[in-house]
């Protein structure tokens, strides 16, 4: 019997990354709907940064919480609706509109050293009778034990799952195996994996996360996501059913998804240019490169010189203001330098 494999399709929440969070209400139900035929077992929804994300400081989305949930929920009929939600950025009040709207699925997201800040979101999510999933982000910037005690954290709290998350796109295979391989040794509950694609590696990191007992992975259609974007969901079903395993995911379906329902959606196709490759060699949350880029652009500075520098600092989610900073700190040094030329 082939080993199943369950997908999360984040094309509508990370993906909002890729075009400003401007996904419409009838976009997302379009693509939603398509993603619920092709047999997608898990859909997650919302503002690039989860539920509370559209503001200021994220970026406005297109249209409210509320907007989405309740346009979504009423074309699946088969898939999860699955949310977002990142402590501080999202509270215990949107975690409950979730549940008004059917949402099964709840995945709090946290820095890879904060799981405590967790413990009440995943609590309630539970409360809700909603599967409640720690979802751990920059895992890069521990060593695989810390993730693991970190993991043990969310086990503690009642999570049904924990996830371990390549925010930045900066692992390579070995690390990512170090820490699944961490982490399934910690808890006696499933791990899942997500991925960015900013060094290239997000297809190859997905398959050595499976290998490594990971039985939950994400990706998106097209790879639509932060920075360079995700593992690509049309691709790794059939790359999955090449090596054996079972998705429940119709490959005809998944692809005319992703080549006509979202590409006609994209603003620009999803590659890796120097700036999101940038971000996978810094190791910087993926959503800096938009604010990257303005501050380039205010400041007359390389986009590159601004994340690489973020990375030194050791930056993380939550302290984009800290973009503005190293721009005009660059640039005043930039023009330091040409004074005393």
């Amino acid at each position: 019997m082939k080993k199943y494999i369950r997908i999360v399709d984040t094309t509508l929440r990370d993906g909002m990354h890729a075009v400003s969070h401007q996904f419409t209400p009838d976009d997302m139900a379009e693509i939603a709907e398509g993603l619920d035929r092709a047999g997608i077992d898990t859909i997650e929804i919302g503002h690039g940064d989860g539920l509370g994300g559209s503001s200021y400081q994220y970026g406005f989305a297109a249209a409210s919480d509320e907007e989405y949930l309740k346009t979504v929920s009423r074309v699946l009929k088969n898939a999860k609706l699955d949310i977002l939600l990142l402590p501080g950025i999202g509270t215990m009040k949107e975690l409950e509109l979730a549940a008004k709207y059917d949402a099964k699925v709840a995945r709090i997201a946290t820095h890879v050293t904060e799981a405590d800040i967790g413990e009440q979101h995943v609590k309630l999510a539970k409360e809700l009778g909603m599967e409640a999933i720690g979802f751990l982000m920059m895992v890069h910037m521990v060593p695989p034990e810390k993730v693991a005690e970190q993991a043990k954290l969310f086990e503690s709290y009642g999570a049904d799952r924990v996830y371990i998350t390549d925010s930045a796109g900066a692992m390579t295979p070995k690390d990512v195996v170090a820490r699944i391989k961490a982490v399934k040794e910690a808890v006696s509950i499933p791990v899942g994996y997500h991925a960015h694609n900013n060094l290239s590696l997000a297809m190859a990191n997905t398959l050595v996360a499976v290998e490594a007992g990971a039985d939950m992975v994400d990706a998106t259609c097209k790879g639509l996501g932060a920075g360079a974007g995700n593992t690509q969901t049309e691709v790794l079903v059939a790359v999955l059913d090449k090596l054996g395993y079972s998705t429940g995911v119709d490959l005809y379906k998944i692809m005319d998804v992703a080549d006509d329902i979202v590409a006609p959606k994209m603003k620009r196709p999803q590659v890796i240019d120097k700036n999101s490759l940038s971000i996978g060699y810094a190791g910087v949350y993926g959503s800096f490169l938009l604010h990257a880029l303005r501050g380039a652009e205010k400041f007359n500075v390389d986009a590159r010189d601004i994340l690489v520098e973020c990375g030194r600092r050791k930056t993380v989610g939550g302290q984009e203001d800290m973009i503005i900073d190293v721009a005009y700190e660059l640039s005043q040094k930039r023009r330091a330098k040409l004074a005393n030329c």
